[in-house]
């Protein structure tokens, strides 16, 4: 039977009236179908994995906007799958900034600690309800998507526009992850003030105070990569010891 408690009583996450799509990975055919059958009814497109292997084959087919993952998966664990969805190979469809939610029965603060380290946006504890499931996806989707905020701000010849969730350098689309987006977004806003890893971490990943993890420095290097192709060298600086700001040193 099912470790998930009443099936629906919440709305489904509007998260710009977009069509979204869930990777539901777990090996209880029971769980995966129910959260299946819910999350179908509430207009998801649904995909289900009851492997790291089958969900990492299934993200490269047709890449979620949420995977929904089991910590204890047979073979490679769900924390090793959140690692491998973050960090994939550079030709890898998916987004890797997507929501990822863990799911598990061990509500050790271990294991929650070692989840969000590895990336996962939320870690969740069975048996749940359903509701409460959908409600935290619907909040880790628009964390990953940046759809809270709007505006657009210019910085020389960069433009971030977070209503269409765009960027672009001298009129030239940047084609960034979601994560990298917000991380943009979040350094444009004020571009030679030093943000500190703890406030990225909390402000674009939702991370509580204290986090452990390399996720800042990773997607800040991506993003360095790709603003140096645009034509951007040295911008995103580590400022050691600090955190980041957007603009080099010698920015005028």
């Amino acid at each position: 039977m099912p470790t998930l408690l009443p099936p629906r009583a919440a709305p489904s996450p509007d998260v710009g009236a977009l069509t979204l799509s869930a990777l539901v990975v777990d090996d209880d055919p029971s769980i995966a179908a129910f959260l299946r059958d819910n999350l179908t009814a509430d207009r998801f497109h649904v995909a289900t994995a009851r492997s790291a292997e089958e969900a990492l084959g299934a993200a490269r087919t047709a890449p979620p906007d949420i995977a929904l993952i089991d910590v204890g998966l047979p073979g490679m664990s769900g924390f090793d799958l959140v690692t491998a969805l973050r960090e994939g190979p550079p030709d890898a469809p998916w987004d890797a900034g997507m929501a990822i939610i863990l799911m598990s029965g061990r509500d050790d603060v271990h294991s929650v600690v070692r989840g969000i380290e590895r990336g996962a946006d939320d870690y969740v504890v069975k048996p749940f309800h359903y509701a409460e499931l959908l409600a935290r996806a619907g909040a880790s989707i628009r964390r990953a998507r940046g759809v809270t905020v709007a505006g657009v701000m210019r910085v020389g010849p960069l433009e971030v526009d977070r209503r269409s969730m765009a960027a672009t350098v001298h009129g030239r689309p940047l084609h960034l992850s979601a994560k990298e987006f917000s991380l943009l977004c979040a350094l444009s806003r004020d571009p030679r003030r030093v943000l500190s890893k703890p406030e990225l971490l909390r402000d674009v990943w939702g991370f509580a105070a204290g986090a452990r993890t390399r996720t800042v420095d990773s997607h800040a290097s991506r993003l360095r990569g790709k603003l140096t192709q645009a034509g951007l060298p040295g911008w995103i600086r580590n400022v050691w010891g600090q955190g980041y700001k957007l603009l080099p040193e010698d920015a005028g």
